[in-house]
């Protein structure tokens, strides 16, 4: 069977901040060095070293030789790096596997860790499009967030990245915060809409393993609270240009949707790149396997090797893989792209299918299947019937 192979995007993990926050579960850790909570160019240039080195033994060890697609430099606070450190990253990266023209380039900032200098120096070196970490506009909010900016940090830092000729800005917000109801949520949309950013990722707050706030869980918005704040959100979203194509990104139409995120809902490859990044690179010759790799997580641990996992997916796990990712957006997926991600063929979902449209959680139109609103909304109880 003939298999295309996937778009290569490419996800770059900096795994410092400033502060850990109470709800993150992601590999990020209190940047100190010599009792400073600032990156220094010894460590930085050190950092950016070993990243190209990773990326040379992943080109040499899966023969990689597409284009790059796009670029994600996330965290941690990518935004702790110089826009000159970024610059040597990126030229570095674009050497090795050259970065397409029309890529889309992210990265991720928090007010507060940077300025409009350094946003013109970011747009300088290639970041074209800017995730800023917003979470919320109230003070209250943030600081039940253990959040370092404030309310006018916020703002200040959205207006700074226009100024620095950003065009194309996400804003992260989380709703469903300690105390927070309805008004408060579309409050914050509110405010972000103000600046009109190209894209929205609204967050409901998920209480995680090996989090603050899940030895110390604050009290939060009932369940038919929670509920309200969606539906209410989503309406006041709709009414005012965004349109909602994955459970929680809304962009203001179908040309300012994340290309890099689209990469992993469509099953699509990517490289890790960093410490604890994760990756997914898919072998066609001699025969067709998906590998998913992994990187030494502990930054001193990366810096001095930076060891990958790779696991080889068992074909008996692609469909639901396949699954978890694609139906996470709006418009679902074509029957021929799950032959093309996976290696399998269309008839593996034939089950999966009739059950889901028996229930009312699936629609089919000829050969694209997508999740119906209520799919959507309980998708974890769709991929139960996998």
């Amino acid at each position: 069977m003939r298999v295309n192979k996937p778009p290569l995007a490419l996800y770059i993990h900096f795994p410092w901040c400033e502060k850990k926050c109470p709800y993150c579960d992601f590999n990020s850790h209190v940047l100190d060095v010599g009792g400073s909570a600032k990156l220094d160019s010894e460590l930085e240039t050190l950092y950016v070293d070993q990243l190209l080195f990773d990326l040379d033994r992943d080109i040499e060890d899966f023969h990689l030789e597409a284009q790059i697609s796009s670029v994600f430099m996330g965290g941690g606070t990518p935004s702790l790096v110089s826009p000159a450190g970024i610059a040597r990253l990126l030229e570095g990266v674009d050497r090795r596997l050259p970065i397409a023209s029309e890529a889309e380039c992210t990265l991720e900032a928090n007010p507060g860790s940077s300025d409009q200098i350094k946003f013109q120096g970011y747009r300088a070196a290639g970041v074209n499009r800017l995730s800023l970490g917003i979470q919320s506009f109230s003070d209250k909010k943030l600081q039940a967030l253990g959040r370092l900016h404030s309310g006018a940090e916020a703002k200040d830092a959205i207006a700074s990245a226009r100024r620095a000729g950003f065009d194309n800005i996400n804003l992260d917000l989380i709703h469903g915060l300690p105390n927070q109801n309805t008004d408060d949520a579309l409050t914050d949309l509110a405010c972000a809409n103000s600046f009109n950013p190209e894209h929205l990722s609204w967050y409901q707050l998920t209480i995680e393993p090996n989090t603050v706030f899940f030895n110390r869980t604050p009290k939060l918005p009932s369940e038919p609270e929670i509920e309200d704040i969606s539906a209410q959100g989503r309406t006041w979203l709709y009414d005012h240009g965004y349109e909602q194509y994955e459970v929680s990104a809304f962009s203001r139409g179908e040309n300012h949707r994340s290309l890099h995120n689209l990469t992993y809902w469509h099953f699509g490859d990517y490289i890790g790149l960093g410490a604890g990044a994760h990756g997914k690179l898919t072998e066609h010759h001699p025969d067709f396997v998906i590998t998913r790799t992994r990187k030494s997580r502990v930054p001193n641990d990366y810096l001095k090797a930076a060891k990958r996992i790779a696991t080889p997916v068992e074909p008996a796990e692609l469909k639901l893989e396949f699954l978890m990712n694609a139906l996470r957006l709006n418009q679902g997926f074509l029957l021929s792209q799950f032959t093309e991600r996976t290696g399998l063929a269309s008839s593996a979902l034939t089950d999966f299918l009739d059950a889901g449209l028996a229930q009312g959680l699936l629609i089919r139109d000829d050969q694209n299947v997508r999740p119906t609103p209520r799919g959507l909304e309980l998708l974890d109880s769709l991929l139960l019937l996998v």
